[in-house]
């Protein structure tokens, strides 16, 4: 099974008398997700679910997901996925799924970093997790307690590098001996 764990975009900033849950992706949240997602999209993540914190943000941030990689099922809201959730519980949303092929989680931080170390069975593992990030972890079991192989992750930083080397177009200025 595949585990896409993706973090939500750049979200509004907290406002007095707005709850938490409430606050919005920015346009330049969106972009960045955007072109993270273009990537995932161009190394063929394919989820057969998306699971998301119920959260706006994080629900804004599913619902990119599914467009941009052509999912055509529901974003299902978990409460395991918000920000008190726990690393175990996520586990056991999983496991409850194995019948799926990829499952893609969006939420938050620290929670989301602390699921990275705790899928790897590497709880102390320390994982630098941006908003709008994208991680894959391929599982071949889905034992009591996780063992997973971290495969890739994906950053917006290196996501605008790679789409600003495909926007160049080949020549030969910048080639030695020519």
């Amino acid at each position: 099974m595949e585990i896409y764990i993706l973090r939500h975009g750049i979200a509004e900033e907290r406002a007095a008398g707005r709850s938490d849950r409430d606050r919005a992706l920015t346009p330049e949240g969106r972009r960045k997700l955007e072109r993270v997602l273009g990537c995932a999209r161009a190394a063929k993540v394919a989820p057969s679910l998306i699971l998301s914190s119920p959260y706006r943000r994080a629900m804004e941030t599913a619902q990119a997901a599914a467009e941009v990689l052509e999912y055509s099922g529901k974003v299902v809201a978990v409460p395991a996925l918000e920000p008190g959730g726990s690393p175990q519980q996520i586990w056991q949303e999983i496991r409850e799924r194995r019948q799926e092929k990829a499952i893609l989680l969006a939420g938050h931080e620290p929670l989301l970093s602390q699921t990275v170390g705790f899928l790897l069975n590497a709880p102390t593992l320390v994982v630098d997790l941006k908003k709008g990030a994208l991680v894959r972890i391929d599982f071949d079991r889905l034992g009591n307690s996780p063992q997973g192989a971290l495969q890739w992750l994906l950053t917006p930083k290196l996501a605008a590098a790679s789409a600003g080397n495909q926007q160049k177009k080949p020549g030969r200025e910048g080639r030695a001996g020519h």
